[in-house]
């Protein structure tokens, strides 16, 4: 079974810049192509998982949402690191009770797991909102939470035994391969 470390992708891995769809206002946030590369080399698979809710909204269409996408890609590329897959939900928060897709759902997660045989209790989580790590609990998994201030996340419902801090997707990274889980 293999290890995964499933990322957030606004916030986390590109700069946050609200319902994006123009693939020319993707910018990495810095450190994380580099921090990717040393999961991809350390033999971790690297998943992302994002809620894109502007779709449901009508602010982007699913293939705007692809377009961004492939220009991740094509940045991480340039930087010598890629993701094994992209997972999304497109459904509004107000359905998240219905929807077992949006985060913190599980659906995305099992979906990456099937396909890519990933051992969810050995594998990590992380994001720059509670509801990207929460899912670890669910697994046995363990999560990173991005913070710009230490001791400024979100309640995490129970789940702080298995979550730690850190200011940025590299430090995040350090945290994850120094514990050899």
């Amino acid at each position: 079974m293999n290890r995964a470390v499933f990322l957030d992708r606004d916030g986390t891995i590109i700069a946050d810049a609200g319902y994006l769809r123009d693939p020319e206002q993707v910018r990495l946030l810095p450190g994380a192509a580099p921090a990717i590369r040393r999961l991809n080399e350390s033999g971790w698979l690297a998943v992302v998982v994002t809620n894109q809710s502007g779709i449901a909204r009508g602010l982007l269409t699913e293939e705007d949402y692809r377009h961004t996408e492939r220009r991740l890609d094509e940045l991480l590329a340039q930087a010598g690191a890629h993701v094994e897959g992209h997972y999304w939900c497109p459904h509004l928060p107000d359905v998240s009770g219905h929807c077992e897709c949006r985060k913190p759902g599980t659906l995305l997660y099992r979906q990456a797991a099937d396909r890519f045989g990933i051992d969810l209790g050995k594998s990590w989580w992380v994001g720059d909102r509670a509801r990207d790590v929460v899912p670890a609990a669910a697994f046995g998994g363990h999560g990173v939470v991005l913070l710009d201030e230490p001791g400024a996340a979100e309640p995490l419902d129970g789940a702080t035994h298995r979550v730690l801090q850190a200011p940025d997707l590299a430090r995040a990274v350090n945290l994850i391969l120094a514990a050899r889980s």
